[in-house]
């Protein structure tokens, strides 16, 4: 297989910059550059990344990719599939594709659909923020995150080779499946939980009365298996779209457990409800607290007295030495929590230094699992 010396990014994000910065920092004589779609401006992010020295430059034609030895599609969902098509007219065939999707069976049927199997690869690295853009990228990001490659029956032993010592290179932990393998994985791990939550969430909306007295005393439990409803309406769109075959298979299966539970409840079945609670308690206490599909929340739950300025010595403490709070507030509701007060974190690292300071002071600190 031929040297890698110039690699295109369509797409320049979160996920996009982030590899590219790990390119860039292991390999400085690598040429990078990516596409951008604005005709008339270069997009802040595109303008930081060349300030940073982490592109080489920005292009705003497709055609500057036949110059490429491996390509990165970041962009949305759908948007990868029009784009990979696009390239199919322009790149040789000894160039690498590969993309960052969340979804793999269309990208892998339109690949084929191009005459492209044979150099196509999917990926989909398990790692993310709530933060957003190249600005919020880093070279931490996939450090030890699971990065899935997914292979088809076309793709070369050699293409798949190379890009797992690269998923290494950006030390990363790579995992092959197949498409489908990958689809019906994330539909359950992934799609299906923020079906989940987004109508839940929906359902305690229509059902609560004028005085909104569910909104203000939801807390505790409900927030805790909502969370993920507040994600992106146009990103879960796309996915709902794209793998709607691998999440209505797993949605049925958990409608048929929620028919199953609503039948256990008229005949008041005792074992059923302490078998299922049982069970699904001991498999979640088995789930490592690694980088998984979900994101993560860096937060610390601590107890404080009832007085005057306490929560602004908190803030005060932590700002003091510079970590930064992405969320702070009393827990009114904690029927099944420890600690009044929650903060909230943007980042692993600014959890482990706040526990160290907030520890130091004496303030009793609580985590969940």
């Amino acid at each position: 297989m031929k040297e890698i010396r110039t690699i295109g990014f369509i797409g320049f994000g979160l996920i996009g910059g982030s590899i590219a910065r790990i390119l860039r920092s292991a390999s400085p004589s690598l040429t990078l550059f990516a596409y951008d779609h604005h005709r008339d401006t270069v997009s802040p992010g595109l303008s930081a990344a060349l300030r940073d020295g982490v592109l080489d430059r920005v292009e705003k034609s497709l055609s500057a990719f036949s110059a490429a030895d491996l390509i990165f599609l970041c962009a949305p969902v759908l948007r990868n599939i029009e784009y990979l098509r696009a390239l199919s007219a322009i790149v040789p065939p000894d160039c690498i594709l590969t993309d960052v999707g969340s979804v793999k069976g269309n990208i892998h049927a339109a690949a084929a659909e191009c005459g492209l199997s044979g150099q196509f690869i999917g990926g989909h690295p398990m790692a993310g923020s709530e933060q957003t853009g190249y600005r919020s990228s880093s070279t931490e990001l996939l450090e030890n995150a699971y990065y899935i490659l997914t292979p088809s029956p076309k793709t070369p032993a050699r293409l798949t080779d190379y890009m797992t010592e690269l998923v290494r290179g950006f030390r990363a932990i790579p995992v092959l499946l197949t498409p489908e393998e990958h689809d019906n994985i994330t539909a359950a791990i992934s799609h299906v939980p923020h079906i989940i939550a987004a109508q839940l969430v929906n359902l305690v909306r229509a059902e609560d009365d004028e005085k909104e007295r569910m909104r203000m005393l939801a807390a505790g439990g409900f927030k805790d298996i909502t969370r993920i409803a507040s994600s992106s309406p146009e990103m879960w769109r796309n996915v709902c779209l794209t793998n709607a075959a691998g999440i209505k298979r797993t949605l049925d299966r958990y409608i048929a457990s929620l028919s199953e539970v609503s039948e256990a409840l008229s005949r008041g079945d005792s074992s059923y409800f302490y078998d299922i609670f049982e069970q699904a308690g001991s498999y979640r206490s088995s789930i490592p607290n690694g980088k998984g599909m979900l994101n993560r929340f860096f937060e610390v739950f601590i107890d404080i007295s009832d007085e005057a300025g306490a929560i602004a010595t908190i803030a005060t403490l932590l700002g003091a030495n510079g970590i930064s709070i992405k969320n702070i507030g009393i827990l009114h509701n904690r029927e099944f929590e420890q600690g009044v007060l929650r903060i909230e974190f943007y980042e692993e690292e600014a959890l482990v230094k706040g526990k160290r300071l907030l520890t130091l002071y004496n303030y009793t600190i609580y985590e969940r699992n």
